[in-house]
């Protein structure tokens, strides 16, 4: 018998038993009907249930005055999953629930023109830019942008790659299980000989499909993901520790280990305690294995799930709503999604009180950190691959600007603290990264200059580009920091500020803002008619 056929047969083995095991546990999930594309008779509402869909809930951080907290830390992210996510809720006729818009994901779903590292002696260079706010020309944005390092196909370092596939009952739909397919069969393709792959399935028990194979055998890993069917309940974490075993037998010292989890994120059986699940992924990334999670499908999407999961597993998570997202995330970028270049990348940025009175970080919000934190090499922070790039954005308001949010003391030590201060610089950013299997930090900083403040029409595109994606993002969360600004001043500016857009994001973006503009209106007459 040959190794194809063994593994037909295992498969089809495990095939039948899933589906005899889950046929006693409980029926297949309803399959949910993908939203049809918005027009005023498909509209829905965000105060609609979303039957099972879990968000984490967060409050925009809050406006600081730098007399009390002159210091703001956090730790980078390079997710994107709330961008594509967003997106198919735009689509479906839907504007999104607040509490799945990470604005900062939605800045960083973009790439960013910034300076390009010369060598991975330096993983990523650092650049800075200041503008008046597009929705308030009295205040003003601090834009700091990370750009890593890009590496070339024979630069990038040997893969072990475990698929960990939810084959459930929940899975049966054409937006999850058909799609997750045709994601991972275009990642595999472009894998080689030096990587290996191998494929563990869960429902409500967990079976390997795939023993560790050459990367370059793309017709026996595609019959793999070829006879996968959905059925039954969900046995998340009994999958994860298969995978992570697999990760173990498959391990390449110096290489890419990575379990690379597809799934809705609905656990239904064994053990789904929270806690319990990132207690595994950490203790698995402490030993060499990372995880990365692809999200799919809606209805009773996780998305709070599987974003803790990869940030536990020093990964990344995105969520594939289209074939076109799929070769976004694993094709086009498929080194930075894999290959970590940096880890532990902690920004910190001191504002000078004798120029800036008020800050705000736009998103991040569950990624901000002490100030102790930023020295303490014990802490877990974000990681940024190969050819990522970051961007944060800070509104600030000067100590003579007359939108100011907190009124200045009348007793106290601000004028005190004034005069010690150095009058030609707006802040101080300092970024700590680690080597990507180093425990000791390196530490870059800089100034940030008080006179290179332009207004937001003579900005560079970048700068005016990111603008437009984070005033969206707080359009869609609702907040009032915003002002009168809105969907159509979002398209206007993002028109103007496309620049290359060699790939199309920027246009499809601007086109998702007027979408969300239609939806916001017609829901604004609804509200307006009860």
């Amino acid at each position: 018998m040959t190794s194809s056929d063994s593994l037909e047969e295992s498969a089809g083995a495990l095939r039948k038993l899933s589906r005899a095991d889950m046929a006693a546990l409980a029926p297949s999930a309803a399959v949910v009907e993908p939203g049809r594309v918005c027009c005023p008779g498909n509209i829905r509402h965000p105060s609609e249930p979303l039957d099972r869909e879990n968000y984490d809930h967060f409050d925009e951080n809050p406006v600081k005055l730098v007399s009390d907290h002159p210091v703001s830390t956090f730790s980078i992210d390079v997710d994107t999953g709330s961008y594509s996510n967003v997106r198919r809720f735009l689509n479906g006729g839907t504007l999104p629930p607040e509490d799945a818009v990470r604005v900062e994901e939605l800045i960083n779903y973009f790439s960013y023109d910034y300076p390009v590292p010369d060598s991975l002696d330096q993983p990523f260079s650092v650049s800075t830019d200041v503008a008046a706010a597009p929705w308030n020309a009295d205040k003003l944005l601090l834009q700091i942008g990370i750009k890593g390092y890009e590496l070339s196909t024979a630069e990038r370092k040997s893969a072990n790659l475990v698929f960990l596939v939810d084959v459930s009952g929940s899975m049966n739909s054409q937006d999850k299980l058909p799609l997750l397919k045709n994601a991972l069969k275009m990642l595999t393709r472009q894998l080689s000989a030096e990587d290996r792959v191998s494929m563990v399935v869960y429902a409500g028990a967990s079976g390997i499909v795939l023993e560790p194979t050459a990367g370059d055998e793309h017709a026996r890993i595609s019959r793999a993901l070829d006879q996968l069917t959905a059925g039954g309940r969900t046995n998340g974490a009994s999958g994860i520790r298969m995978a992570y075993d697999m990760a173990e037998e498959g391990f390449i010292e110096g290489g890419i280990n990575r379990v690379v989890l597809a799934t809705d994120g609905d656990f239904n059986v064994g053990t789904v305690d929270f806690d319990a699940l990132i207690d595994i992924v950490e203790r698995e990334r402490k030993v060499g294995t990372s995880l990365t999670t692809l999200g799919f499908g809606s209805g009773n999407y996780n998305d709070h799930l599987m974003e803790q999961l990869a940030d536990a597993g020093n990964g990344n998570h995105a969520y594939i709503d289209t074939l076109n997202e799929a070769r976004k995330v694993l094709v086009d970028q498929l080194g930075s999604t894999l290959q970590t270049i940096a880890k532990d990348v902690k920004i910190q940025v001191e504002f000078n009180p004798a120029v800036v009175a008020e800050y705000r970080l736009i998103g991040y919000e569950n990624r901000v950190l002490r100030r102790e934190d930023f020295n303490n090499d014990k802490i877990d922070a974000g990681e940024i691959g190969a050819g990522h790039t970051v961007t944060a954005i800070y509104e600030l308001a000067l100590v003579d600007s007359s939108s100011r949010l907190i009124d200045p003391l009348r007793y106290g030590q601000e004028s005190t603290r004034a005069r010690d201060t150095r009058q030609g610089e707006l802040a101080f950013v300092r970024l700590r990264h680690k080597a990507p299997g180093g425990d000791k930090s390196r530490l870059q900083e800089f100034p940030v200059r008080a006179d290179v403040v332009t207004s937001i029409d003579k900005a560079g595109d970048e700068l005016r580009f990111a603008a437009s994606v984070a005033a969206f993002g707080q359009l869609l969360r609702g907040d009032e920091f915003t002002g009168d600004f809105a969907f159509a001043d979002v398209i206007e500016l993002a028109t103007s500020s496309r620049g290359k857009d060699r790939h199309g994001y920027r246009s499809e973006f601007v086109n998702l803002a007027r979408l969300a503009e239609s939806l916001s209106t017609a829901q604004d007459g609804r509200q307006a008619r009860r």
